[in-house]
Order: structure tokens, then C-alpha cells, then sequence
């Protein structure tokens, strides 16, 4: 598949026409059935004609100028309803004005060519909708599976070809489930660090915007156009001639994030990681434990230190989530509690009134006491991880089978709540997480590598990933 930044080259050298590439996207979005719940085609025309005009001028306004993205369907894109894919938004009124992280991509010349399907309101981590359908993952093979939720049309839409790359949210994993399921490269920042405004809440504690696409490199350019910042020049700039290789990676320890070059050969030699014990890794299907077996391998003999050693504060927040409940639980059904108290709370997927219903049933002095502990577990972590960054596996397991998690409400709820294991801790920890495709089973079902580290490491952790993902062969 043709990365962001690739297209993005390709269009400056003239190679692609931005008009042309904007038609043909919408024609694919189209062909991806329910992955989008609306095409802004008018926009999407008017923007590529104007990204044609500055690339023919010279003048484009970055490395993703011309190039397509689309938006899950929770955040406000002008003269577009926002649904966040509930039957009950269906016919909400438009958006008013662009939410500020769409308002920065169309000020980087990228072009919006719709909205995405979702678990509606976010709230699932296997991607399934009852009401705009449920996205079909295109690395099911023959078996239809789930795509991963939320994000699952923003993960699909990339996965199927539609567009380069999209934009999700991440509360408990749903950018990083659906990027493992879909075989993808997704990034959750740190919550704070891409705005909100104009995204509807889930949990507001731990909501964050994030990019899904074919490559690291595109997270890195995708990131700092999410916040107004110039793409490192490191990532965009295409070799010199053939004995002047373009940098893989980034030496993970030597200072901001656009100045740490590296070359392919010695792209993870900074790399110091630490393998938890504990349930994330152990408590993994077996195809899952020997992809991930052998990334560290291949990881270990490109130069990275690797430590297998416990990390108290990630399993003190699993503990707290079994005494109290869990965070985005607390949360959910505070944005939510005029619904479920009015009768549409019936016509809401039954999967997802559940959870809002198993939420409020928590008593409060847990969510108190989780949000009291919380900061003290966040310093934890970092003292424990120190300079180095966690790895594990993205989901215990590969993408499962549709039809009994449609069929049956108790398998689907056993399911999500595994889905997101190993996920939601470093959610609760405010952990930005880059996910990695690693590898597939016999069955061609993609299997991931989850790379975390503490709140606030954001550019340590994308810098981290472009050595993993170098070092374990590439996009």
C-alpha cells in the first residue's frame, strides 16, 4: 500500500494529479461499502483543486499536501452531521465550523473526503455497529472478523486501499485494536497532547486523537499536522542518490524528535525496552506469543537492549480497575446519563447500553479513588521505566470471528473486555502507545507489537517505533 508521505512526493513531483487522486479516493471510499458514513465529496473537490494549484505554483503547503485523509465519524467536520454512528444522531444537525484538528490538516493542503464508521459513541473495542453497519475487515480472509473499535472505519479505510491514512480516537485502544486487527501502524498520543474541541466525549479523562496508516513515518507527519507543527524534515526527505540512504529510524535517546537521525544499520541500537511479566505478555494465544517472540529477536539482534522485569504500577492499575471499575466505565455514562434516562436509551446498540448501564451500577467512591491514585501510578511508571519504553503485545489475540459476537451478547462482552486487556491500563496510565504490525498467522490475520511509554513521552515513543519498524523490515 501507498503511504501518506509516498503520495505525497508523488503528487509535488507531478507524478499524480491532486483532482485525479481526489476522484479515484472517493471511488474507492464508495467501493469500502459501510467503512464511511458520509463522503464530503464538494469539499473534497474543492480542496484537491486548490492543492492542484499550489503544487503547480511550486507552492505546496507541506510533505501531505493533495493527499486524502478521512475523520472518524466523532469529530466535527463543517456542514456534516456528526453521528458518532448512533441512530439517535443520525439526523443531527450539521457541524458549524471544522473541529481545530480538521481546521490543521486543511491547513497542510491534505484533502477530506469523508467520515468514518464507528462502535457507536466509541464504545466498543471490536468495532461492531447495528446501526450503519459494521465495517468488514479486509485482512478477514474468507471468515468475516471484526474490524477493531472503535476507529474501525478509519482503520478499514486505510486497510482496504481507500485512502493513505485516517483519523481515529483512542479511549481504551480504539485506535491501537483496530490498527492491530487490520494490520496496520496506529498511534495513541498522550490525551492532551492534539486538542479535542468539537470531538464528542466518551471518557474526557482519556479521550485522544490519533492517526491510523501504512507507516510509522506517516504517524510522525500525521502527529505534528494533528498539532500545528512543521513535519520533521528527517521524515519527509527522500535519498540523495544511492549511496545516501534515507533515514529508517530515530536514535530513541538523543534529544527532540527532528533531530534524531539515524541509519537503517544502527536505527535500534538506542533502543532500551522493557518487557513486562505480567498478564499482557504471558496470557496470549499462542500465535500471538511466537510473533512476538520473534520481534524481539529480531529487535535483540538489530541492538536493542531488552529486560524482562515486572512494572508494579502496571499492575497496580489492573488491580485498581477490578476493586473500582473501569475508568472510561465511570466516565461513559456521565456523558451519556441524560440518554439513558430518556426512552431512546432502547434504540441504542443493546452491547453498548449495557456497558453505560454496567457503568452507572459503579459506586462512585471508586471512580474517586481511581482518579487519586492515578497521578501517584503515573510517576510510578515513569520512575520504573526510566529511560526505557514498554513493549507488549498490542491484543492477546488475532481479529475474532463476526458472526458469534453479533449472535451472542455474553461471548461479545467476554471478548471486548479481553480485546482491551492489554490496552486499557496504559490508557488509565495516559500512555501514548505506537502499535506495529508484526506479523500474520497461517490464516493471514495480522498480529501486533504495542510500544508505550510514560505520559508525555509521545516523541520517544514515535522515535522508538521508526527503529522497531526499521529494524523489523519496514512498513
Amino acid at each position: 500500500m501507498t503511504g501518506a508521505l509516498a503520495l505525497g512526493r508523488r503528487l509535488a513531483a507531478g507524478e499524480i494529479d491532486a483532482v485525479a487522486e481526489c476522484e479515484a479516493a472517493l471511488g474507492r471510499a464508495r467501493a469500502t461499502g459501510c467503512a464511511f458514513i458520509a463522503l464530503t465529496e464538494e469539499r473534497a473537490r474543492r480542496e484537491a483543486r486548490e492543492s492542484a494549484r499550489r503544487l503547480a505554483a511550486g507552492a505546496p503547503r507541506g510533505p501531505l499536501e493533495g493527499v486524502p485523509i478521512a475523520w472518524k465519524d466523532l469529530i466535527d467536520v463543517e456542514g456534516v452531521p456528526t453521528t458518532a454512528a448512533s441512530a439517535l444522531r443520525r439526523d443531527a444537525a450539521p457541524a458549524t465550523a471544522d473541529a481545530p484538528v480538521v481546521a490543521r490538516l486543511a491547513a497542510a493542503g491534505m484533502v477530506c473526503i469523508g467520515k468514518t464508521n464507528l462502535s457507536e459513541f466509541a464504545y466498543s473495542g471490536l468495532g461492531l455497529n447495528p446501526h450503519f453497519g459494521t465495517p468488514p475487515n479486509p485482512r478477514a480472509g474468507n471468515v468475516p472478523r471484526a474490524p477493531g473499535g472503535s476507529s474501525s472505519g478509519s482503520a478499514v479505510a486505510v486497510a482496504a486501499g481507500a485512502v493513505t491514512c485516517a483519523i481515529g480516537t483512542d479511549t481504551s485502544g480504539s485506535i491501537r485494536v483496530p490498527a492491530a486487527f487490520c494490520g496496520l501502524a496506529g498511534f495513541k498520543p498522550t490525551a492532551a497532547r492534539v486538542d479535542r474541541t468539537g470531538v464528542l466525549p466518551l471518557a474526557a479523562t482519556l479521550d485522544s486523537v490519533g492517526p491510523l496508516a501504512t507507516s510509522v513515518a506517516d504517524l510522525v507527519a500525521l502527529d505534528a499536522a494533528l498539532r500545528g507543527a512543521p513535519v520533521p524534515d528527517g521524515i519527509v526527505a527522500p535519498a540523495a542518490g544511492p549511496s545516501d540512504p534515507p533515514p529508517r529510524g530515530l536514535a530513541a535517546g538523543a534529544g527532540p524528535l527532528e533531530h534524531r537521525l539515524a541509519r537503517p544499520d544502527a536505527a535500534a541500537a538506542a533502543l532500551r525496552l522493557v518487557v513486562p511479566e505480567s498478564d499482557v505478555v504471558d496470557a496470549v494465544e499462542p500465535v500471538v506469543a511466537t510473533g512476538f517472540a520473534a520481534a524481539l529477536t529480531a529487535l535483540e539482534a538489530a541492538g536493542a537492549t531488552i529486560e524482562r522485569r515486572q512494572l508494579p504500577a502496571l499492575e497496580a492499575v489492573r488491580a485498581l480497575q477490578v476493586e473500582h471499575g473501569s475508568l472510561v466505565g465511570h466516565e461513559a455514562w456521565r456523558v451519556h446519563r441524560a440518554l439513558l434516562d430518556s426512552s431512546d436509551a432502547e434504540r441504542l446498540d443493546r452491547r453498548v447500553l449495557r456497558r453505560l448501564r454496567e457503568g452507572r451500577a459503579l459506586p462512585a467512591a471508586g471512580y474517586d479513588a481511581i482518579l487519586r491514585e492515578r497521578p501517584r501510578l503515573q510517576a510510578q511508571l515513569a520512575a520504573e521505566l526510566g529511560a526505557a519504553l514498554a513493549v507488549w503485545p498490542t491484543v492477546p489475540h488475532v481479529a475474532p470471528e463476526l458472526e458469534p459476537l453479533e449472535r451472542d451478547a455474553d461471548h461479545f462482552a467476554r471478548t471486548n473486555l479481553r480485546t482491551l486487556s492489554a490496552t486499557m491500563p496504559g490508557s488509565v496510565l495516559d500512555m501514548p502507545g505506537a502499535a506495529l504490525p508484526i506479523g500474520t498467522d497461517a490464516a493471514g490475520l495480522p498480529i501486533s507489537l504495542l510500544l508505550s511509554g510514560p505520559r508525555g513521552s509521545d516523541d520517544r515513543v514515535l522515535a522508538a517505533a521508526l527503529d522497531a519498524e526499521a529494524a523489523l523490515g519496514g512498513p
